[in-house]
């Protein structure tokens, strides 16, 4: 699902990214951990061609889409219907005064997602044209997904300001998994919630993982979160991979001096 070799990032001539190798199989979790300006947030957008004012070399390639040479129009094409970002802080990128059904059902019209047929034509005796098959079937898709993330349909009909953190973040997810997304990319989908909604987030994309397939990519800088979803990790200092591997092998026998840090830092 998305595979990335000898990955550069600059701005003004300084690397602020340098990834060698990283790829995510479906239905697998790879999560990129570090300080803050290690080069993870860097990395993840590069993935979707979000970098418009760097330099980017190096081979990547997201849903069989080689995202350096890509068209605009072909990049526009794959974010959200193909692979979707999920941020920190999702209420923010929400219109307040506009409700979470309408959001939604605007993303999916945008992505052309139940879109009716046209009307089949009436009989030539005048009568009016029998009725677009798959009415309601937007409908169904956001409700089919907020369920998805155990969230109930009515949630649909709110505002954003009266929802809580954790229920925008499965929301963003929710919106993820009605667009179609086969990956998901989550920068820092947990760090501005309590621990116990953490759990639940968490929770849900350990179970869409493992019941759709979805191929995660996952930037934090919680190891203890970290290892409890993560098949393999890249840890990153000052915008280089400083370690990578399994997840069971890195937070338990870390190589590298700073893995080490991070770890000890845990509370």
């Amino acid at each position: 699902m998305i595979e990335v070799r000898d990955l550069r990032v600059r701005y003004g001539g300084r690397v602020v990214a340098d990834v060698p190798e990283l790829d995510v199989r479906e239905g697998e979790c790879v999560a990129i951990v570090g300080e803050s300006g290690s080069g993870k947030s860097t990395t993840l957008m590069s993935l979707l061609g979000l970098t418009p004012d760097a330099e980017i070399s190096g081979h990547v390639r997201v849903c069989g889409v080689d995202v350096l040479t890509a068209s605009p129009r072909r990049l526009r094409e794959i974010r959200g219907a193909r692979v979707a970002l999920v941020m920190q802080s999702p209420q923010a990128a929400l219109s307040p005064a506009t409700r979470l059904g309408v959001l939604m059902r605007r993303a999916l019209k945008l992505h052309g997602i139940g879109r009716p047929a046209h009307p089949r034509p009436g009989p030539k005796d005048g009568t009016p044209p029998q009725p677009a098959p798959g009415k309601g079937r937007l409908e169904e898709i956001m409700g089919e997904a907020v369920e998805a993330v155990m969230l109930d349909r009515e949630i649909l009909r709110r505002y954003p300001h009266e929802i809580s953190g954790g229920q925008a973040q499965r929301f963003a997810i929710a919106l993820a998994i009605a667009l179609g997304a086969e990956v998901i990319l989550a920068d820092e989908p947990t760090s501005a919630l309590d621990v116990t909604v953490q759990a639940e987030v968490v929770g849900v994309l350990r179970r869409l993982r493992e019941e759709r397939g979805l191929a995660l990519l996952l930037v934090s800088h919680d190891l203890a979160l970290v290892s409890t979803i993560a098949d393999r990790v890249l840890v990153m200092k000052d915008g280089a991979v400083v370690e990578s591997g399994p997840a069971a092998r890195v937070l338990a026998e870390p190589s590298h001096p700073y893995t080490r840090e991070l770890l000890e830092a845990l509370p």
